[in-house]
């Protein structure tokens, strides 16, 4: 019984070394916006995803390709002995929530006043990993 027990937390904790994330809280943009972005790299290869971010005109672009780097190098860190080439990574996950929201008004005629909603939002990345890495 102990021994299968400790062999399923060995294969949990491979597992997890295989995927790493990186999370992008209160940005500054709205989730709509942020989701256009990230619909174009969910499931892409690492490659790829990077030259999609790199080459979009939209601002969202630059935030999620500064969160990529982030999870990749947080990859590395997990798996200092691995080749990043060898390892196959993609876009395994991508999140994006909505955050807080400041709300501020704006004067409208006639003495009214429209309220603005400055919206914000919370991104997670996980990284997977195709190609099975021994320690």
């Amino acid at each position: 019984m102990g021994v299968r027990k400790r062999q399923m937390a060995e294969k949990i904790k491979a597992e997890k070394k295989q995927i790493a994330f990186a999370k992008l809280n209160n940005c500054p943009t709205s989730p709509r916006k942020m989701r256009l972005v990230a619909d174009q790299v969910r499931g892409e290869q690492i490659e790829k995803a990077l030259a999609i971010l790199k080459f979009s005109p939209k601002e969202a672009s630059r935030r999620l390709e500064k969160l990529l780097l982030s999870a990749i190098a947080n990859w590395q860190s997990k798996n200092e002995e691995a080749n990043i080439e060898d390892a196959d990574l993609f876009v395994k996950e991508i999140m994006v929530d909505s955050g807080s929201m400041l709300k501020r008004l704006r004067p409208a005629p006639q003495g009214r006043a429209h309220r603005i909603r400055k919206r914000s939002n919370h991104v997670t990345l996980v990284l997977g990993s195709n190609n099975n890495i021994e320690s």
